[in-house]
């Protein structure tokens, strides 16, 4: 079995855990322009498993066109689920690809005040 062409893996820093029940969704435009208009397709949607992944947001056979692609973290949802709240209600993670790789790994490390990421492998 393959793996979705963009996969996340969420980090809770706070706990020093993964984060499980983070929603994702992933969004597409095919050029910069029309991302910063609003007007992305939603193509994908998941939320992430114990492991603080979300593995099958795609299928492994999806061919990623090049383009502009938004990972969206719903971290509002997560920390109500622990009870708190969340400066950032989600994070965006956006980036452009030119000629499209097999695969693209886009961690998030996660607190409520505060998020880094980074292009994994």
């Amino acid at each position: 079995m393959g793996a979705s062409p963009i996969t996340s893996h969420v980090l809770d820093a706070a706990r020093g855990l993964p984060a499980r029940g983070v929603p994702i969704s992933i969004s597409y435009a095919p050029t910069s322009s029309v991302a910063l208009a609003g007007q992305s397709t939603v193509i994908a949607r998941g939320v992430t498993n114990d492991d603080g992944r979300c593995p099958s947001l795609l299928e492994p056979t999806h061919v990623l066109a090049p383009g502009v692609y938004t990972v969206r973290f719903d971290t509002k949802t997560y920390f109500a689920l622990h009870g708190e709240k969340s400066f950032y209600p989600f994070v965006d993670v956006t980036f452009e690809i030119d000629q499209p790789a097999p695969h693209y790994h886009i961690p998030l490390n996660l607190a409520p005040f505060s998020y880094t990421t980074y292009r994994g492998s």
